[in-house]
């Protein structure tokens, strides 16, 4: 495997997605990660040379359905149930992480 993940990067990303593992759920995560990796080793191994990309997985057509507005609420409203909120945004914690 070209890259490994240790403890120091699994924290990182818990950090970022605000989760909380006991030391069991960090080393599980660690190995996880590594199967990953490992798969994606192995894919990067085969010869693709000549290979057209798939762009989509059948040849059924995507059909989008027309935007209609089906019901309106208020400036108001859209706030009224939000935790934090000024008087036009919902406010909400900084995600991220300039480090």
């Amino acid at each position: 495997m070209s890259i490994t993940i240790d403890e120091v990067t699994v924290d990182k990303i818990a950090h970022l997605a605000r989760l909380e593992l006991t030391a069991t759920e960090k080393e599980e995560m660690i190995t996880d990660m590594n199967k990953i990796l490992g798969f994606m080793d192995k894919l990067n191994e085969i010869d693709t040379k000549g290979v057209e990309p798939l762009i989509y997985m059948t040849d059924a057509v995507n059909v989008f359905r027309k935007d209609e507005i089906k019901q309106e609420i208020t400036h108001e409203e859209a706030l009224q149930n939000a935790p934090k909120h000024d008087e036009d945004y919902f406010l909400v914690a900084k995600v991220i992480d300039l480090k």
